[in-house]
């Protein structure tokens, strides 16, 4: 590629994980598409069914950490492309499965499990790469840009999952889920690198613009180890962590009964619950770019505590209030509607969790970035126990409302991060360390 180029390979790059995110997104939802298939197929119980269920969420959330300890070490090409055949293997394993078998129910948690660690690699890679690839004043587009993934594969599952099923059953849908991210990583690992020097394909003029924009580790920033301790006392990485918890109870809330909440408590029918379920997946495959694109341009020009901490803080306190309103109207439509309007204020935080645990953790960001993440993943997975069991003594809207509190708390942790005497405390601690 000729070093006048005008292509981008760092948008290329990032293009791509965004494609990863969507397949993944993929390879999670689609056992929830086809439930009722599997359920009746192997006489499960819905209380079994959602263990199966669960057990996908336990692994993934409990493996962020190791997931980003390993791309950091090994590197994000390597460990993504691993983790795509992991993803692969077992979903299809599951559908080698039959009724007869014994022990049915502890093999299928077993693979969810499995699926689960597989697929922790996934953002803590992505944030290597930001943090390797990307100038800190567009992380938070880019960040923007692969988790509109989420959104673009929440939006395309279903009906593509349930196309399979009808037409060749659900075990050709697996399969398709498995040879679709099988072909997704083979292309990952042609055009991906850890680092953007030594890349075949890529420009001088873009190496360059990339090299001098990227913070440069200082003294004591080399010799520094970001231990599992010395992250978990990182302050920031702490109230970064809390945020993205009370996060992931709301956002699981839209993936998890969204769609039983239109159908059983606001009475749409199952065609005009389809739809209106698609459009918070939409909102968010929208605003994840756009909050990330306003990050940016705030933090070029008013600096981070602005355009990241801030722009995160005031997009979940909106998010609050989208699903406090939401709650208050009597028109299902128009309810779905303003809920969905939470979901992409939710969307708009996503980049700036991101952005920040790459500046903070730089050759450490996959670790310190899966550290958050299980703190959102924990929020997930009790958000698919809490809320059906609030909304059972105490109503739908208490469901809702919890969340929104959740969502004021995580907008109000985003204020004491990347403050003055946080960095000059940090700065010291480091320092004193690194004296030793």
């Amino acid at each position: 590629m000729s070093s006048n180029s005008k292509l981008q390979l760092r948008w290329v790059v990032i293009g791509w994980m965004f494609l990863v995110s969507a397949i993944s997104y993929l390879d999670r939802v689609n056992i929830s598409i086809a439930g009722q298939n599997i359920a009746t197929e192997f006489h499960l119980t819905n209380l079994q069914l959602g263990t199966v269920f669960s057990a996908f969420v336990l692994g993934y959330a409990l493996f962020q950490a190791p997931g980003g300890w390993l791309a950091d070490r090994l590197g994000p090409r390597l460990v993504l492309t691993l983790g795509v055949i992991w993803w692969a293997v077992f979903t299809v394993s599951i559908t080698l499965v039959t009724p007869a078998q014994i022990f049915v129910l502890p093999v299928l948690i077993g693979l969810r499990f499995a699926l689960g660690v597989g697929e922790a690699v996934v953002y803590p890679a992505s944030n290597c790469i930001v943090a390797n690839w990307i100038p800190t004043s567009e992380r938070g587009l880019a960040n923007g840009v692969i988790f509109s993934g989420v959104g673009f594969g929440a939006g395309i599952t279903p009906p593509l999952i349930a196309y399979l099923i009808m037409t060749h059953g659900w075990r050709a849908a697996f399969w398709a889920s498995a040879l679709l991210g099988l072909a997704a990583g083979a292309i990952w690992y042609v055009i991906a690198r850890d680092r953007p020097r030594g890349h075949p394909w890529i420009s001088t003029r873009e190496l360059t613009q990339i090299e001098e924009h990227i913070p440069q580790k200082s003294a004591v920033q080399r010799s520094e180890t970001m231990t599992l301790a010395r992250i978990l006392a990182n302050r920031d990485v702490v109230a970064i962590t809390f945020s993205y918890f009370c996060y992931g109870y709301t956002a699981y809330i839209f993936f998890s009964w969204f769609y039983l909440y239109l159908t059983n408590v606001r009475k749409l029918n199952v065609h005009d619950s389809a739809v209106f379920t698609m459009l918070p997946f939409l909102t968010m495959a929208i605003c994840s770019p756009l909050g990330g694109w306003i990050a940016d341009r705030l933090t070029r020009t008013k600096g981070k505590r602005v355009g990241r901490c801030g722009v995160a803080a005031v997009a979940m306190l909106l998010a609050a209030v989208f699903l406090a309103a939401g709650m208050r109207v009597s028109s299902a439509k128009e309810a779905s509607l303003i809920l969905a309007c939470g979901g992409g204020a939710l969307y708009l935080s996503q980049s700036s969790f991101w952005a920040m645990t790459a500046d903070i953790g730089k050759s450490s960001a996959g670790a310190v970035s899966g550290i958050m993440n299980m703190g959102g993943q924990i929020g997930g997975a009790l958000t698919a126990t809490l809320t059906p069991a609030i909304a059972e003594h105490f109503g739908w809207i208490a469901s809702f409302l919890v969340a929104a509190a959740l969502c004021v708390l995580g907008g109000l942790a985003w204020i004491p991060v990347g403050s003055p005497t946080h960095g000059v405390a940090r700065e010291s601690a480091l320092r004193s360390e690194a004296s030793r």
